[in-house]
């Protein structure tokens, strides 16, 4: 269970971050709460499965899953270049995530 709840927490924080920068600085009422929101749930759940997880593999897993999803959703939703390199560069963070969760 706490796995799942990991990956959901680090699916919250692509969306905390996309509505971050959506916010314009928080200008903008509903990306900031949308921010706010996501931001509460991820963190809640980041909590919730250290506490079965080791924190070194929970938060490189956790900031890896927001990491690759904000990067992926700047490159298909929001015009973001998506060269080949960095297409390399995401699978990377994707096999080092992998890897903590193999060998934690």
């Amino acid at each position: 269970m706490a796995w799942i709840v990991l990956v959901l927490s680090g699916l919250l924080e692509t969306a905390w971050a996309v509505a971050l920068d959506r916010s314009a600085g928080f200008t903008r009422l509903l990306p900031t709460a949308v921010f706010a929101g996501t931001l509460a749930g991820s963190m809640a759940g980041l909590a919730y499965a250290l506490r079965d997880i080791p924190v070194g593999t929970g938060y490189a897993v956790w900031v890896g899953i927001g990491a690759v999803g904000t990067a992926l959703v700047g490159m298909l939703a929001l015009g973001e270049p998506a060269s080949l390199p960095r297409i390399a560069c995401l699978l990377l963070v994707v096999a080092g995530a992998v890897g903590l969760k193999l060998f934690h």
